[in-house]
């Protein structure tokens, strides 16, 4: 999986999203200051299609309308706003028409400045997009890849908004555990992972391993021009490769694993090589 999927574009000349504070709010609108948040909205270098090709098959989504934009419109967000979802909706579902026996995870999980209106118009933009690939909610050890092919299916919704009920093919948000470290320490970070794999419900859910750094506001003071890329992620992605070599799948193993900027290490191929133990166990 990867960490804000949709990042790897973000626009700055456009005001600065629903999801950040006051005080940045009124700090954007020198376009310098912008310019530095993208340095730190953007933590994924490839597009959907790129990701699709590389072997990421969960995506995490955070969406929003445009105060004062007419009309129902969503956008991905994360600092700065994004592609529209309906484009980014598109590109997977080209995707999944020339590979039709891959299937892909979409955790839409926060949301920004959406009334109803807002949710409806979304959801009926992802059924328009994927129609009879989605797979109706059902219990999680149900869904094998078998599963999924013999029904045609290849997509699974989250959906973290309690609308989720009015819509068979939205699965809720807590299907989908992630938790969150919110730390700069890499040792922290992989302290955190153990604890919550260990934790992890022993059936009827997914879970997320969120091996992600998080910058802090001194973080981001200190190296304002670096970016998130240069100053948390090259450093710290070998070690956070390693705990991911170290895992096992399975019940109370690891699951999906996220990632800043996927394509810098051998991420996904790795991720994917531990089903190979699996294999083995079988």
């Amino acid at each position: 999986g990867s960490h804000d999927s949709f990042s790897y574009w973000v626009d700055e000349k456009s005001p600065v999203g629903p999801d950040q504070a006051t005080a940045i709010k009124r700090l954007a609108r020198i376009s310098l200051v912008r310019k530095i948040i993208k340095k730190w909205s953007v933590t994924q270098n490839l597009t959907f299609k790129e990701q699709l090709e590389g072997g990421i098959r969960y995506f995490d989504l955070r969406v929003s309308s445009k105060p004062g934009e007419i009309g129902q419109e969503t956008y991905f967000i994360h600092g700065l706003f994004g592609i529209k979802v309906w484009d980014g909706l598109k590109e997977m579902n080209s995707f999944l028409e020339q590979h039709p026996k891959e299937v892909i995870f979409l955790d839409f999980n926060h949301f920004y400045a959406m009334d109803d209106s807002h949710h409806h118009f979304l959801i009926n933009r992802i059924h328009s997009a994927f129609e009879s690939k989605l797979c109706r909610v059902e219990c999680v050890e149900y869904v094998t890849l078998q599963y999924m092919w013999e029904k045609k299916h290849q997509v699974l919704i989250f959906y973290h908004h309690p609308l989720y009920k009015e819509y068979p093919f939205l699965w809720p948000g807590n299907k989908m555990p992630a938790p969150w470290a919110n730390t700069t320490n890499v040792h922290k970070l992989l302290q955190f992972l153990e604890t919550t794999l260990g934790e992890r419900s022993r059936y009827g859910t997914f879970h997320v391993s969120q091996a992600i750094l998080t910058p802090r506001v001194q973080t981001i003071a200190r190296h304002l021009i670096r970016g998130l890329k240069n100053t948390l992620v090259h450093r710290n992605l070998p070690m956070i490769l390693n705990w991911v070599k170290a895992q096992k799948p399975g019940v109370m193993g690891v699951n999906i694993i996220t990632s800043d900027f996927v394509e810098l290490v051998d991420f996904a191929a790795t991720v994917i090589s531990l089903n190979d133990l699996l294999l083995e166990e079988d």
